[in-house]
């Protein structure tokens, strides 16, 4: 949504999928998700996310062979707009009193979520560099994760409910998923 301010309270429903869909993860075993240590180390880092973001928890989350889906929640603790963004502000400043050029008058206070799947995404990869350098975990070809990622505002609870099973039961639903694509192991 183009003018929605995603660094405002709410939850959200995300998914990030792997370039290619490539299966970097794990397997589903018995309609259960079996982690690799690829995916452990994902997992951790979804852990982090409130670490690093004060306003952010993940109440829900399921690394898949190829594609992650959570429910994050921004409780909005720090969430605001600089004064500068207000309606009946009348001011040309562009940068603030500090002298500081990259701070920009108006830039949200809280973690908008963008900022959130970004650095989720640069400490994953970068971990799983790692991995393939000192463990042999399977390379990688350009990125590890697609460029952009899926999201849906959850509005209310009945939302929230069914979408919480659908990341719960995803899973035992691996074998229908779409985003399965064909297995694809990378070359």
């Amino acid at each position: 949504m183009k003018v929605y301010d995603y660094s405002q309270q709410g939850a959200y429903f995300v998914t990030i999928c792997t370039k290619d869909r490539h299966c970097f993860f794990g397997e589903v075993i018995d309609q259960s998700m079996i982690l690799n240590d690829a995916g452990i180390m994902v997992d951790k880092w979804v852990q982090e996310l409130p670490n690093k973001f004060p306003d952010i928890k993940c109440d829900v989350w399921q690394v898949m062979p190829n594609h992650f889906h959570a429910i994050i929640i921004n409780n909005g603790n720090p969430v605001g707009a600089d004064p500068c963004v207000g309606p009946n502000n009348t001011s040309d400043a562009s940068f603030s009193t500090n002298n500081s050029a990259t701070e920009l008058l108006g830039e949200h206070k809280g973690s908008p979520l963008y900022r959130v799947i970004q650095w989720f995404k640069t400490m994953t990869t970068n971990e799983y560099i790692r991995g393939v350098k000192n463990a042999r975990w399977p390379e990688f070809k350009g990125k590890l994760w697609q460029r952009n990622y899926w999201e849906h505002i959850i509005r209310d609870q009945k939302s929230y409910d069914r979408i919480a099973q659908y990341i719960i039961n995803n899973p035992a639903n691996w074998d229908t998923d779409r985003l399965k694509g064909a297995d694809k192991e990378p070359n």
